[in-house]
């Protein structure tokens, strides 16, 4: 075993110094590399990023959304409606709730108007999230004016702003009291934009909705699993956007890795002629330039994966954050947490370090079987 590691040893040694021997050739290629495995590490490591935090913030959402439809559309929960629901076991909590989207004509976006009890939020008055007032150049008892559904200016004084820790379901939210929704919106007395139901037990959410689908033909259930399995589908269909876009560049990347790792130079063929002439194995030959396709492509990988961890985790991710994130005017800003999924690094791993390490072989091989006397002239 200890002669058989110092041999290893031996045979990597001596791989660095062939590699540095070729100096300008390697960099070129270990730049290129690293940079397509940043590019593809970037993309994975934030989308899984977004996938977690989107997980996290819908973690305390309800788990039925119940929506009333007409013709097809949704529609407002009319009186009497929460009442007729009845008691449906295994609800534990129901809430009629008042929310609705709402372009701002001056920066033109799109915001979340919801409302809160007065108690919370006194009528009159107003809370924002920070990257919202920042946006107004609003701060704490500031007054704004949004124009109503009317067309008039409804004056909201600005009473406190959003915590930071939330941006990212606040980032373009705004809280009112219930009198002042009603009053902007023109919302119709007694009317809701749907209801909220906790269950009590996570296993009965899909009987829950099935009790309710079948007690109130009109409505429609939304269970949270199912925001959450959208909210991954937008994540992978923006991703594969990308990857679309990034094909051309992996291709290239695919050709000149081929290029390089398959086509032996002369003094290449060379090295491999002397070294059989001086008593190399053919085994040894190839385990050599194994080791050198090992180092070069490994050193790209843990070189391009650290530098995609910095460029998501730390800057994060200016390269692919205005698509994966989406569009808009207002964008939250908030940290991302490392969320590393496994079998996504593994297969990066798998189809960046195996091609390139594969891709010696067969020349390699061919020229170490070949006479030395043959290879060198």
């Amino acid at each position: 075993m200890r002669s058989w590691l110092d041999r290893q040893l031996h045979l990597i040694d001596f791989t660095l110094g062939s590699l540095a021997r070729r100096k300008a050739r390697n960099l070129g290629l270990l730049a290129v590399y690293t940079l397509l495995v940043f590019v593809l590490a970037s993309l994975s490591l934030f989308a899984s990023a977004l996938r977690s935090e989107a997980t996290h913030v819908l973690a305390g959402s309800p788990e039925v959304v119940l929506q009333r439809l007409v013709a097809g559309r949704h529609d407002l929960i009319p009186p009497g409606y929460l009442e007729s629901i009845g008691r449906v076991r295994g609800v534990q909590k129901k809430e009629a709730r008042l929310w609705a989207y709402y372009r701002d004509p001056r920066s033109g976006s799109q915001l979340v108007f919801m409302a809160r009890p007065d108690a919370e939020v006194a009528v009159g008055s107003v809370m924002l999230g920070t990257r919202l007032a920042a946006a107004a150049k609003l701060k704490v008892g500031d007054t704004l004016a949004f124009p109503d559904y009317r067309g008039q200016p409804y004056p909201l004084r600005v009473a406190s702003l959003l915590t930071p820790d939330s941006e990212l379901q606040s980032a373009t939210l705004v809280l009112l009291a219930e009198a002042d929704f009603r009053a902007f919106f023109a919302y119709p007395a007694g009317h809701y934009t749907d209801i909220a139901l906790s269950v009590r037990n996570p296993l009965e959410v899909g009987n829950v909705a099935s009790k309710l689908a079948a007690a109130l033909p009109d409505s429609r259930p939304i269970l949270r699993d199912e925001m959450l399995r959208t909210y991954e589908h937008i994540f992978d269909w923006r991703e594969g956007i990308l990857l679309t876009v990034l094909v051309g560049v992996i291709l290239t990347f695919a050709i000149f890795a081929w290029e390089k790792a398959a086509g032996l130079s002369a003094e290449e063929k060379r090295e491999i002629g002397i070294l059989k002439a001086i008593g190399w194995e053919t085994s040894d030959v190839i385990r050599m330039k194994v080791w050198e396709g090992l180092v070069v492509s490994l050193t790209a990988f843990a070189s391009g994966f650290l530098a995609a961890w910095v460029h998501v985790f730390h800057f994060g991710a200016p390269l692919f954050a205005p698509v994966l994130k989406g569009w808009s005017v207002v964008y939250p800003e908030f940290a991302l947490f490392p969320a590393v999924d496994g079998l996504q690094v593994a297969t990066l791993f798998f189809f960046t370090v195996f091609p390139y390490t594969a891709a010696v072989l067969v020349p390699i091989w061919r020229a170490a079987i070949t006479d030395p006397d043959t290879v060198m002239r």
